[in-house]
């Protein structure tokens, strides 16, 4: 009788945390990168050309490391992609990610300090919760592909938390 009862309390406690385990991760709508006020530099070709990589390439590091499960940006491209800096729009990132049924929107900004200084900076808004507004940003040094692409990497490996 005893026996029994360990077993059944064994394979609760086993379930329990097997189904807290494979919790389904919160959905993110991850908006492309955008350039932050660059001042008297003023974007180049090659810093709009880097966007979209960027943007899919973060995209595909939150997938991949479990934290979200990514919601298409596509319904609402246009709308938020027409001259809106999502930044300092009060809050439209937001509204467009609930429309997409997320359950947070994150942005993301490249700042150009200047051909060597550069910030990729992260900013993660929990819809459901409430929260302010989180934000992460990690230096880099050097204008092209390789720093941003090891930029984006640490960032996402190191500061951004779990949910």
């Amino acid at each position: 009788m005893m026996a029994n009862l360990r077993l059944h309390f064994s394979l609760a406690a086993l379930l329990l945390t097997g189904t807290a385990a494979y919790a389904e991760p919160p959905k993110a709508a991850v908006f492309d990168f955008q350039l932050a006020d660059q001042g008297m530099l003023g974007p180049t070709e090659a810093d709009r050309a880097r966007l979209a990589p960027l943007s899919d390439l973060f995209r595909s590091l939150l997938k991949d490391s479990g934290r979200y499960e990514i919601v298409s940006t596509d319904p609402v491209k246009e709308e938020a992609t027409k001259g809106a800096d999502l930044r300092r729009c009060n809050g439209c990132a937001e509204e467009y990610a609930r429309k997409l049924g997320a359950d947070v929107a994150i942005t993301g900004e490249i700042q150009k300090v200047s051909n060597l200084i550069l910030n990729i900076n992260v900013y993660v808004k929990d819809l459901k919760s409430g929260k302010p507004e989180q934000a992460y940003s990690v230096d880099i040094r050097g204008n092209n592909d390789t720093s941003f692409d090891r930029g984006l990497r640490y960032l996402v490996k190191n500061n951004l938390p779990t949910p």
